[in-house]
């Protein structure tokens, strides 16, 4: 494997980009600073795990963390690897494909406000959820990510034959239409807990509010299964929709097939974020806020899709944390925590949008 500089520009400086050869007949791009910020991302979220893994009501030492995790005894094995443990990871989980999955959604869209959680994913797949919930169409706990995954692809399907006009570039009218179905799918759910029963409403009120509180592997587990197998499309997704980010005919020019890859990158995006949201509730303006501050931080010209991933993680995991810590013994839910923080953000974005206009 050899990696090797491009040729310098003419006026001197030193590229960014640097050509990977992991085989003679094999290469691609690989921008330095990117590499860089996912390394530091990476270096910073294990530092935030391992912190959140020691604080709390009671706070653990990182020696005596590190000998519970190595063991799996002692003292402390049931408030770390029972308690903790699990929701850290959950967390990381949840953050990295809600990241992701406002990557693929913005460069589809090609919209810094398009996400998940705006268009009306998000709200698709906690209506199918909390109505399996609240029925109780489905039993087991294991199964919920499937029927969310069935809400936000159904979401999507609506937003999408709606916005139609002259294809999905039409990133504003997407945008808007998908607000409007989540409006809609909101009231359904509301309406729905009006009629249901005290216990079943604050049950799933709280569900909606978005939680790592008494989530543990069960929820962990299926997520990780599907990011793992989403793993090759999400390599195929980050080379693909690099066009996208130019007009539709100069990437039909260049040999793209816009349509479909526009689609497969969507689809994409709506299981990762649903099954996100089976696993732990919605979570708002992860989505949203992961890939602007991913790009900000890697100065590229199309949102890095594995930054991407490891800001949201690293949000989730941080914004947990202080959930859990801010006001003990109380815990906030960690989704009211993160909207509280993103609506500010997403007023300063439309006001951007709107000066630079």
């Amino acid at each position: 494997m050899r990696l090797r500089d491009q040729p310098p520009p003419s006026r001197g400086r030193r590229t960014t980009v640097a050509v990977l050869r992991p085989h003679p007949r094999l290469s691609f791009l690989v921008h330095r600073r990117s590499v860089g910020v996912a390394l530091a991302l990476l270096a910073l979220l294990l530092a935030v795990m391992a912190l959140s893994a020691c604080l709390g009501q009671t706070y653990f030492s990182p020696a005596e963390v590190w000998r519970t995790l190595r063991t799996g005894a002692g003292p402390h094995d049931l408030v770390v690897n029972e308690v903790r443990a699990p929701r850290i990871v959950l967390g990381a989980l949840v953050g990295a494909a809600l990241g992701a999955a406002g990557a693929l959604v913005q460069t589809v869209t090609r919209n810094p406000l398009a996400s998940p959680d705006v268009i009306g994913v998000g709200h698709g797949a906690a209506a199918a959820t909390v109505l399996a919930l609240a029925t109780g169409a489905v039993g087991s706990p294991a199964a919920m990510p499937l029927v969310s995954v069935a809400g936000g692809l159904g979401a999507a399907a609506l937003v999408h034959v709606l916005a139609w006009r002259r294809g999905v570039q039409a990133g504003g009218r997407f945008v808007l239409v998908g607000v409007g179905i989540g409006v809609a799918l909101s009231a359904v759910v509301q309406l729905y807990l009006a009629d249901s029963e005290l216990e079943a409403a604050e049950q799933v009120k709280l569900w909606l509010t978005g939680s790592l509180n008494g989530r543990g592997w069960e929820q962990a587990g299926p997520l990780g299964a599907v990011l793992l197998l989403a793993l090759p499309a999400l390599v195929w997704a980050g080379r693909a929709a690099r066009p996208l980010g130019l007009d539709a005919d100069t990437a039909a020019a260049l040999g793209v097939r816009v349509d479909r890859v526009r689609l497969g990158v969507t689809v994409l995006g709506v299981v990762l974020a649903a099954t996100a949201t089976g696993a732990a509730g919605p979570i708002g303006f992860v989505a949203l806020t992961s890939p602007q501050l991913a790009r900000r931080l890697t100065r590229t010209p199309q949102l890095p899709l594995l930054c991407s991933a490891l800001t949201g993680a690293l949000v989730l995991v941080a914004a947990d944390l202080v959930a859990r810590t801010l006001l003990p013994p109380l815990e906030i839910p960690v989704g009211a925590l993160t909207s509280l923080v993103g609506g500010p953000y997403l007023l300063w974005l439309l006001g951007r949008r709107s000066a630079v206009r």
